[in-house]
């Protein structure tokens, strides 16, 4: 079993399943069409999800298991994702032996985990939805409950009843502040990158809080310079660019649905001034309506893919010597960490990030030392108090 790209003739592309025969899983395959079309998902998203669905067909067919009957036993799974031999040249990810006792660290990380198990539970949903299993097989796999034990004024007005259900399967994920790239080492980068372009792509992330889909996704047409932008159809005040969701030719999405306006510094404008004179040097360049094309390497003109970011950063990082390697999301932490430290609320943050949800916000408000220390001594001593103490 392994997860294949699709490219339809369209252009659009999305990831399914293909058995050791390299036939198409057609269950599997529903379910990834039923991702990336019905649901709108990106070809991210059904990549990662045909590669934990992958993962368990692998596993049902070396334990000679049926897929419904793997579905049974997703305890053992889970054993065997956490604790599988590491893959052999040549083989995909896992082996077939689990390595039991101490002194043998996790194969997978509990993060991951628990993406696989989503995805199988994805796709037994929407098996059971289109007939393709057996019904009972949701109540495996989530805790199935209706509402009529909850408060009236929880079921709201109508009072109809209704489903929730929590994952059966789910493995601990150890808390960890968000990990963010600092002020020293955005510097760091910014002296190291070669050109005008990669200067802006860092700000883009670190400035502007873009993610590397988004910033390859932009379209000249996107980014809106002057300080009134009225005559082009806009009510969005002064320097700002506009986050739109596309099919590109590169790969690149916007993850959210809704499109949004982001306000530009000063910093991000002068860049862009950088950036469009290199441009205009490179004729080959003119005719692209992508923001971000090639300049220094063929096929000059084309779409940045995603890809070549985290290699520009990496690249600008090994170059500026830094202590740790810094990844594109890394930047974007730090533009939303440094909305928090600035005072910024956390309405503001989510929308400027282009979070669908608050849980995805809160990670960054989580303050630095040096803010609790203030926060400390800004509450008010009472004078009865300090007598006390005397």
């Amino acid at each position: 079993m392994r997860a294949f790209p699709v490219r339809l003739p369209s252009g659009v592309r999305y990831w399914t399943v293909l058995d050791d025969d390299l036939a198409t899983v057609s269950f599997a395959d529903a379910f990834l069409r039923q991702v990336r079309f019905g649901r709108d998902g990106s070809e991210l998203t059904t990549r990662s999800y045909a590669g934990g669905i992958a993962l368990f067909l692998r596993w049902c067919g070396r334990t000679g298991r049926d897929w419904q009957a793997g579905v049974e036993h997703l305890g053992l799974f889970v054993t065997w994702l956490r604790h599988a031999q590491a893959p052999a040249d040549g083989d995909a990810e896992g082996g077939g032996q689990v390595w039991a006792g101490p002194g043998h660290p996790p194969v997978r990380g509990a993060r991951r985990i628990n993406g696989v198990l989503a995805s199988v539970r994805g796709l037994v949903v929407h098996a059971v939805a289109a007939g393709h299993a057996r019904s009972d097989l949701v109540a495996v796999v989530y805790e199935v409950a209706d509402d009529r034990d909850l408060p009236d004024a929880a079921r709201g007005e109508d009072a109809r009843m209704g489903w929730r259900m929590r994952a059966r399967h789910r493995v601990h994920e150890p808390h960890r502040d968000v990990d963010r790239a600092s002020d020293e080492e955005i510097v760091a980068l910014m002296r190291a990158c070669r050109s005008a372009r990669d200067r802006l792509i860092v700000l883009m992330m670190a400035r502007v809080g873009l993610r590397r889909g988004e910033v390859c996704g932009l379209r000249r047409s996107d980014v809106h310079l002057l300080p009134d932008s009225r005559r082009l159809g806009c009510e969005v005040a002064r320097a700002h660019l506009h986050v739109v969701r596309r099919d590109n030719v590169n790969g690149a999405w916007a993850k959210s649905r809704r499109q949004r306006g982001v306000p530009l510094d000063f910093l991000v404008v002068q860049a862009f001034d950088g950036y469009e004179f290199e441009r205009l040097a490179v004729p080959r360049a003119a005719n692209s309506d992508f923001l971000l094309v090639n300049l220094f390497r063929e096929p000059v003109g084309a779409p940045m893919p995603p890809d070549a970011i985290n290699a520009m950063v990496t690249a600008a990082g090994r170059r500026a010597g830094l202590d740790r390697p810094v990844t594109p999301h890394q930047l974007r932490h730090a533009f939303g960490s440094n909305l928090v430290d600035a005072g910024g609320t956390i309405d503001e943050v989510q929308e400027l990030l282009g979070h669908a949800s608050l849980s995805s916000t809160e990670v960054h408000l989580h303050p630095d030392p040096g803010r609790l220390r203030t926060a400390v001594d800004r509450v008010p001593s009472p004078r009865e108090l300090t007598e006390a103490l005397r």
